[in-house]
């Protein structure tokens, strides 16, 4: 990524800007303001956000808001209530109390002199959400959103479920938020009152991994949020942008083929960042991207952005695989309409003797996975840049049933979402289905192009399950994830089915077998790119975050089958590091340890445990958090523990336990 050092504008930043609330509750935001405004106003980029401007964000934040601002933008960086620097409390994600807040913050700068009143909205994960969700409540300053790695759908394509499927990140991803919420203020933006906030915090936290479980199906909890229930509501001018190596992998089509508003999508070959600086490369020039699309909506400048392709994605080569690349090699295709008339569906069918080919047949195939079939899936949200992505599929292969085509005799492009259709019987009232395409190649490897899921008692409603008929004949149908993959000549495609996949998914209530009767394919297949259709502009970015690095950073991921228990385990180790500003001198850090385990031949051995540690403040008042959870289930439960304690220059001010028991229903 290019440095830029000089910009359009001189910018002055604000470390703690109040805006309040109509209740009466201080949000603080970081404003970065370029010169000028007060004879000239200029349009706001908004970023809402529970992840602390402090020291959370701070990485990316010192990349791009400062750029924005240096090209004429008012920037504001609020850190949602009861995060960071604000007042209040949170508890729970996108509720109507975050949403409005967002909408006021909106309402507020458009109103101040030097905002010409229009107001973006941008964000990636988190941010990403709640920019489609206050557009959808179509404030009437927001004009335009660019969100990344967000999703549409809460329930069925978020990060609790899946395909009516329960994601082992549910936890995951519960417990880091218990852990982060757990943090103090900044005694130097917040004054003395920051331990008396803090504990407040403390006190109130949720244990949402309880609250989520409670929720099994697509209800009106799930429901909010969705845009995907009516997407008319967004009003606002939407550039979407996503990552193939990232969970979220459908969004930029969904949205690009459902909305009426002004929209374009872009995916890259990238994890879970903003794409100016993710991995792997190539990197885009994000920021310039941006600012057209800003520009035109915000500025009501002509950038020819409404000219661009609907559709702009990284189509990516086959490659051995491995668990972290610091390159992808591929080429960048363009669709200026999606979905796409190039796109042409091509038929193969499950057949006898795992062949995948051109010829319907019925046959009869038993699939009874291992528990811990899945262990080569990478993680669902890549966050790091290290070992988390998809590693060679053969062990998981070597336990599902697979389907394998002849060689290819000419090359495929696979562009779209493959829909697949099967013919099965269980011999339990519920259970699940993975189904992966892979990559087959000469050297005997096997890439993960995609994969889908289904909570075989979701197949009708996700709203209202059903227990399955025993032995009696269903069709099934799903829809693997978006891919955009490039399959050379004498490779094989491979069509994996398995009733586990671990830890992505929480197993079933039971070990179930299915009978497999017939099946098919749709490969969404496009006309073979011969290089680059599109070229963007080289990533660059404001001046790093300047720190002084006090611990540096670390992930570790070991997988190993313990010879005494049985279990097969997954343990993960990330170390962010601790770090000093150079500025303000907060000392802020983190770490955290996973342990996944469970037995191949025992659906109820499921177990997960973490551990997450914050570090901050500065010498003479240092804080520290502490939080283990831990998720175990039986064939009726789900069990939830936690333990939260919290030390003030090392000494024990707060602890407190939870323990939850939730009934499993068709989940």
């Amino acid at each position: 990524m290019k440095t830029v050092t000089e910009f359009p504008h001189q910018v002055t930043e604000y470390p703690d800007v109040p805006i309040v609330m109509s209740d009466g509750c201080r949000l603080s935001a970081r404003v970065w303001m370029p010169e000028g405004v007060e004879k000239t106003p200029a349009p706001v980029i908004l970023e809402h956000l529970p992840y602390r401007k402090r020291d959370g964000t701070i990485v990316r934040d010192q990349y791009t808001h400062p750029w924005f601002a240096g090209h004429g933008y008012i920037c504001i960086r609020t850190d949602m209530r009861g995060n960071g620097d604000s007042d209040g409390l949170m508890i729970d994600e996108y509720t109507d109390q975050e949403l409005q807040d967002a909408v006021e913050v909106i309402e507020w700068a458009a109103k101040q002199p030097w905002c010409n009143g229009n107001v973006g909205m941008m964000g990636i994960s988190w941010g990403g959400f709640n920019g489609l969700q206050v557009a959808a409540l179509a404030p009437k300053s927001l004009k335009a959103v660019i969100t990344l790695c967000s999703t549409v759908d809460r329930y069925a394509d978020d990060i609790h479920y899946k395909g009516g499927c329960l994601l082992g990140e549910n936890f995951g991803w519960a417990a880091n938020m218990l852990a982060y919420s757990s943090r103090p203020p900044d005694p130097n933006i917040v004054g003395a009152r920051w331990k008396e906030m803090w504990l407040a915090r403390l006190e109130n936290l949720e244990l949402m991994t309880s609250k989520w479980l409670y929720h099994q199906h697509r209800d009106d909890y799930w429901k909010h949020g969705s845009i995907c229930e009516d997407y008319s509501t967004i009003k606002a001018a939407v550039l979407s942008i996503g990552g193939w190596h990232d969970g979220y992998r459908n969004t930029v089509s969904n949205l690009v083929e459902n909305l009426s508003a002004p929209v374009k999508g872009i995916v890259g070959p990238w994890i879970h960042k903003y794409p100016h600086y993710a991995g792997p490369a190539p990197a885009i020039g994000f920021l310039q991207e941006a600012k057209r699309w800003w520009d035109q909506w915000l500025m009501e400048e002509n950038t020819g952005v409404e000219n661009d392709p609907d559709y702009r994605v990284y189509l990516m080569d086959s490659i051995r695989p491995k668990r972290w690349l610091d390159v992808r090699p591929g080429r960048w295709i363009k669709e200026h309409k999606w979905p796409s008339k190039n796109i042409k569906f091509k038929k193969l069918f499950l057949g006898i003797n795992g062949t995948l080919n051109n010829l319907e047949t019925i046959f009869s195939v038993p699939i009874s996975s291992p528990q811990d079939c899945g262990s080569a899936a990478g993680e669902y949200f890549p966050f790091a840049f290290s070992n988390e992505l998809p590693d060679d599929q053969r062990c998981d292969d070597a336990v599902s049933v697979c389907f394998d085509s002849d060689l290819l005799s000419a090359p495929l492009d696979i562009v779209g979402a493959t829909n697949v259709n099967l013919s099965l019987s269980l011999d339990k009232p519920q259970g699940m289905i993975v189904v992966r395409l892979c990559d087959l190649r000469p050297d005997g490897s096997s890439s993960l192009i995609t994969y889908g899921c289904l909570n075989l008692t979701h197949r009708d409603s996700f709203e209202q399950p059903s227990s399955i008929p025993l032995n009696s004949v269903l069709e099934i149908e799903l829809k693997l994830d978006q891919a955009a993959y490039h399959i050379p000549i004498n490779h094989k495609l491979r069509i994996a089915i398995s009733t586990s996949y671990w830890p992505t998914l929480w197993p079933s209530q039971e070990q179930t077998e299915i009978k497999l009767s017939a099946g098919r394919i749709e490969l969404p297949v496009r006309p073979l790119a011969d290089g680059d259709e599109i070229i963007f502009e080289a990533a660059e970015g404001a001046p790093a975050w300047a720190a002084s690095e006090l611990r540096a950073a670390n992930y570790e991921r070991t997988s190993y089958s313990d010879p005494e228990t049985g279990l097969s385990h997954i343990k993960i180790f990330c170390d962010n590091g601790e770090n000093e500003d150079s500025d303000h001198g907060l000392i802020s850090g983190s770490w955290m340890e996973e342990n996944w385990s469970i037995h191949p031949e025992d659906s109820t051995s499921a177990s997960v445990s973490s551990n997450w540690e914050h570090t901050g403040g500065r010498a003479g008042e240092m804080w520290r958090t502490h939080v283990i959870s831990k998720m175990t289930s039986d064939k009726i439960n789900f069990f939830v523990t936690a333990v939260v304690t919290a030390y003030e220059n090392e000494k024990l001010i707060f602890r407190r336990e939870y323990k939850n028991e939730i009934l499993r229903n068709l989940v």
